[in-house]
């Protein structure tokens, strides 16, 4: 009687394991295949930030940056910010946009979580307004190397955009010949 539970449990614990890897292999499926999807659509994968829901992924392509569902386009943007609990700690200012005042990020007011868990942030400033790509507060540097990823993409892509808006301003000089 006692070995006939025992291969009961051991029944149970195998079925349970072997839904737990279907329900694995399901999403990671999906995964690939929203991958496939994006590169297929001309854009770049830059980050997977989990979240409660799965993970959302940080894309780009030519003319914008996705934080999900969520565009934003590439030349609008004029600020960009590293934000750990709500506090900046890191921002760019494109060149092309100095006129305009950096503003603050209090919109994204502080919620204490915790010592152990801060919580990283970047924040998107364009003309439409801002756009808050949260990064989580996974412990052991996951959501900084994160948010720095994001932050990155974007400060390229703004410095970028800067030295062609300044290449474009400058007059063209004039071309010289070799004296013979």
């Amino acid at each position: 009687m006692r070995d006939l539970i025992a291969g009961l449990i051991a029944l149970g614990l195998f079925l349970f394991a072997l839904g737990l890897a279907s329900t694995l292999r399901f999403h990671r499926l999906s995964r690939d295949r929203e991958r496939r999807e994006l590169l297929a659509a001309g854009r770049t994968v830059l980050a997977e930030i989990p979240t409660s829901d799965g993970l959302t992924l940080f894309t780009a392509d030519a003319d914008h940056f996705y934080s999900g569902d969520t565009a934003i386009a590439k030349n609008d943007i004029r600020v960009v910010k590293v934000l750990i609990n709500g506090s900046p700690i890191a921002s760019y200012i494109a060149r092309r946009s100095r006129s305009e005042a950096p503003g603050h990020s209090g919109s994204f007011a502080d919620r204490p979580e915790g010592i152990a868990h801060d919580r990283w942030d970047v924040l998107v400033r364009t003309r439409a307004g801002d756009t808050l790509v949260g990064c989580g507060s996974i412990r052991e540097r996951v959501s900084q190397e994160l948010a720095r990823s994001v932050f990155d993409a974007v400060k390229a892509d703004m410095e970028n955009r800067d030295a062609k808006a300044d290449a474009n301003d400058r007059p063209p000089t004039a071309a010289t010949t070799p004296a013979l």
